[in-house]
């Protein structure tokens, strides 16, 4: 791990909205972690020590549910912090939930005692956080609806441009397993979408690696869950 001193790397979305003078406070308590695929963040039930602002990495939220490994609730990336929770008040994941990271890579982590002090001075990170709650809020909603409404096809079309845009690259690792985990469904139903993306010329996947070949057939595939999202984001923060 190391120190990031100044300037604050770039990269996350709420960070770069802030000013200069805000930025180069926050580079003296943060440092840059490059987190590992499957890697737990909080353990179910755990206090959350510290908060991620992801660069390129994603980090999945999910809930244990009765004969399933977990199933996803939201995602974060670089729009986006982990540890939300702890700007409620709330110390501590509920039982059922833990964090895992989906796609590794760098993060900025951040004491929960320094995120804690900087929301309660006021400042610009505190504004940034209020309206990343309410994107936050809008995608859990968001999810639940869409995985009541569609289909494996569309949810999986939608998962895999939420990961492009928030990596950066046309490549990431993705096994079946995650993504049948990510979906809520069983890996042989994930086989065969992944299958269909593939032959439709949209991705090509092999040894756990997805790589967007034809990013238009994707949006074209997912459901409108995709673009609801987006603006939302775009809008709270752009």
């Amino acid at each position: 791990m190391v120190r990031t001193g100044t300037p604050l790397p770039e990269g996350n979305r709420l960070l770069d909205l802030l000013a200069e003078s805000d930025r180069r406070r926050l580079a003296e308590e943060v440092e840059v972690v490059r987190l590992k695929l499957m890697e737990t963040l909080y353990g179910a039930g755990e206090s959350i020590d510290s908060v991620y602002f992801p660069l390129q990495s994603v980090v999945s939220v999910l809930t244990r549910a009765q004969g399933t490994s977990g199933v996803e609730v939201a995602t974060i990336g670089n729009e986006g912090l982990v540890g939300l929770s702890l700007s409620w008040g709330a110390a501590k994941l509920n039982p059922a939930e833990f964090l895992q990271v989906q796609v590794p890579g760098p993060a900025l982590r951040m004491p929960a005692e320094a995120f804690a002090a900087e929301l309660a001075r006021g400042s610009g990170l505190a504004d940034v956080v209020r309206r990343y709650t309410q994107a936050f809020v809008s995608q859990l909603m968001q999810q639940v609806a869409c995985n009541g409404l569609h289909s494996i096809e569309e949810r999986c079309a939608r998962w895999m441009l939420l990961t492009h845009d928030r990596v950066g690259a046309d490549e990431f690792p993705l096994t079946q397993e995650f993504l049948a985990q990510m979906l809520g469904v069983r890996r042989a139903s994930v086989t065969f979408v992944a299958g269909s993306l593939q032959q439709a010329g949209f991705i090509r996947y092999r040894r756990g690696r997805v790589t967007v070949t034809n990013r238009a057939g994707l949006e074209n595939t997912a459901c409108e869950c995709y673009s609801v999202l987006q603006e939302v984001f775009e809008r709270l923060v752009p």
